[in-house]
């Protein structure tokens, strides 16, 4: 009896000791804990080079602390991002775990089952717990859905808007213009007192001459698609809004404008170089930080000019967002469905705008705490304008939309360097898309 009872306490000692939760135990896998089943998981992203990314960057020990998940992240501007990612996902690799893009690019990646949907994460509550849907702006969110389904948590959301030196228009007497009649007085005035360049604006070939065209395109009454949905960028109107883009810049622009992307562009107002601009409602995070900028507190903010008298069919200003995609081809998938909740948290956008100029949130906890009020408060009224009154279809989202954003952007540079008239190069480019990427 008593040799039997040892057996039995061997037995449970040793049942007890393989038991993953038992007396430093590992789970299967040798994870450390049960509550970190993803601890020691290595996770890899390609993100965008945004403020947004930087911060999180910066809080990325906080979420190993919590989770035990390393994560390593690669940075790439903007318009090397989506060749790059559709790189990897087409050769199916599972290099990243997590990439980052406009849903414009991110559509596409859904076609054709690049990205994963997200639904069963998001109803799943061993791990939604960073996720919550009713602080996440629901315009931002549902835009990246595609067939009824999730593919992209929103990590930063924007419009576009008119910013302007307040200084100088009260020193000249100008006034803030609603039309594009008086944008052009007021640039002919700033000229002529020589003092600044009137006007700064994005030129750069591909998608950052083409986020800015939108606003004249739109402005002077044209639109991307027709009813049938076929490229309708050949219009009078698309026409007349190309010439005067193309004017601001060949006239009232600081040299190099056709070099000038997002960055460029920034820096270019927020060093004093131009007197007005029209870009993303982020770029107020800049020009009123004073690590950044040498206009702090001289900047005015106000919805871009549209043409006198047109029949718009749609608003002139931006309503875009970037998100988080998980890999289909990933080996990590919650482990990475993990960070992209964490990242785009109330929590970590919160304390994302202590450590960098991220204006752009997409949580509504974050949108409404009082730091993010005191920071931004020089602009924060004109950015929610903005974005209350942002055009959905303002950039084209269909599958093939970068092939469309670069060579619509090609044919823009043309228009701009001269060497095609905007009529022959909106007419190529629209037949060459319509028989090529929208066929």
């Amino acid at each position: 009896m008593r040799k039997a009872s040892v057996i039995l306490w061997v037995v449970l000692i040793v049942a007890l000791v393989g038991f993953p939760g038992f007396a430093g135990g590992k789970p299967e896998g040798g994870k450390a804990e049960s509550g970190m089943p993803f601890a020691g998981t290595q996770l890899n992203a390609l993100l965008e080079g945004h403020p947004t990314v930087t911060a999180i960057q910066k809080l990325l020990p906080e979420f190993e602390k919590l989770t035990g998940i390393k994560v390593t992240i690669e940075i790439l501007p903007f318009e090397e991002m989506t060749a790059k990612a559709y790189l990897g996902m087409s050769q199916k690799s599972d290099r990243y775990d997590v990439y980052m893009d406009h849903w414009g690019q991110g559509i596409a990646y859904a076609k054709n089952g690049y990205i994963q949907a997200l639904d069963p994460y998001i109803n799943d509550p061993k791990l939604n717990k960073y996720f919550a849907k009713d602080d996440l702006v629901p315009s931002f969110l549902n835009n990246a859905r595609y067939e009824n389904k999730q593919y992209g948590l929103p990590v930063y959301g924007e419009s576009t808007f008119f910013y302007y030196r307040k200084d100088l228009f009260d020193k000249y007497g100008l006034k803030v213009p609603q039309y594009t009649d008086e944008l052009v007085q007021a640039c002919e005035t700033l000229a002529a007192k020589g003092e600044i360049y009137p006007i700064t604006l994005r030129a750069q070939q591909g998608v950052h001459a083409v986020y800015i065209w939108c606003t004249f395109l739109w402005g002077f009454g044209g639109h991307w698609l027709d009813e049938n949905g076929k490229l309708d960028i050949a219009t009078p109107e698309a026409i007349e809004a190309t010439k005067f883009y193309a004017m601001l810049l060949n006239k009232y622009a600081p040299p190099g404008y056709a070099n000038f992307g997002w960055t460029e562009n920034r820096v270019s107002f927020t060093t004093g170089k131009a007197a007005m601009s029209i870009d993303a409602t982020v770029n107020g995070a800049f020009n009123e930080d004073p690590k950044e900028s040498l206009v702090v507190g001289k900047v005015g903010y106000a919805p871009a000019p549209f043409k006198r008298g047109a029949v718009l069919k749609g608003g002139t200003q931006s309503l875009a967002a970037h998100h988080y995609y998980i890999n289909n081809f990933s080996r990590n998938k919650e482990a990475a469905w993990l960070f992209s909740s964490w990242a785009t948290s109330a929590d970590a956008q919160i304390k994302s705008q202590a450590l960098e100029p991220n204006s752009g949130a997409t949580s509504l906890k974050a949108m409404q705490s009082t730091a993010y009020q005191e920071k931004f408060g020089a602009f924060r009224e004109g950015m929610l304008e903005a974005l209350k009154k942002g055009n959905p279809k303002y950039l084209i989202e269909v599958p093939g939309a970068n092939v469309i954003y670069d060579k619509v952007g090609r044919a823009l540079s043309e228009v701009v360097a001269g060497t095609k008239t905007a009529e022959q190069a909106l007419k190529e480019v629209n037949e060459d898309i319509n028989s090529s990427v929208l066929k």
